[in-house]
């Protein structure tokens, strides 16, 4: 019974990856998500629009990328605009 247990657990695991469930921050994203907020905080949204826009570019990078989400929005244009039509911005 554990081993059919496992084997349908192990399964599970995979089909979601495939499917690609939702993406989950860690304390790394977090902290870039912060600074994106702050640094678009005068740029004329509410405070909820700057954040699912910054989480949204956040998840649009890749996760070894070092530049911050302010410092990449610059040279990825189709990002930038696909994250501020999903956030309400702009």
């Amino acid at each position: 019974m554990k081993t059919k247990l496992a084997t349908l657990f192990a399964a599970s695991c995979f089909a979601l990856s495939l499917v690609g469930g939702p993406a989950m921050a860690d304390a790394d994203d977090d902290k870039w998500i912060a600074k994106c907020v702050r640094d678009n905080k005068d740029e004329g949204a509410t405070e909820p629009v700057v954040k699912k826009y910054c989480t949204c570019m956040n998840d649009k990078m890749e996760k070894n990328e070092t530049a911050s989400i302010t410092t990449w929005e610059k040279t990825h244009k189709a990002e930038t605009t696909a994250c501020s039509k999903e956030a309400g911005w702009k």
